[in-house]
């Protein structure tokens, strides 16, 4: 199961030396629940030592969305050494994701 990204458990996550995914969502958003299942998947088939995959609700944790200037969900954030290595907006294959990932390990 993907990580709740938290204000207060995000330092200890995105600086883990890990890459990070990291899933900005919200409940009501319908493009959020199609890639959701995508995100849950990863979660399970990803080395748990090597990559982290977490989400962050947008109403719950209004600054972290801020502080990346998420403006448009689902926006996914690709971390390293913590920093944002790259990002996608909106709906992708899960395919798309695993490549992202890899890409960064």
């Amino acid at each position: 199961m993907a990580l709740a990204l938290t204000q207060q458990n995000y330092n200890e996550v995105i600086n883990s030396g890990k890459v990070i995914l990291v899933d900005f969502w919200a409940e009501w958003c319908m493009p959020c629940k199609m890639i959701a299942p995508f995100v849950e998947e990863l979660a399970k088939e990803m080395d748990s030592e090597k990559v982290t995959i977490t989400k962050c609700d947008v109403q719950s944790e209004p600054s972290l969305a801020a502080q990346y200037s998420i403006t448009s969900i689902p926006s996914i954030l690709f971390f390293k050494d913590g920093e944002v290595m790259d990002q996608i907006v909106g709906v992708v294959p899960k395919k798309t994701l695993e490549e992202k990932i890899n890409a960064l390990l």
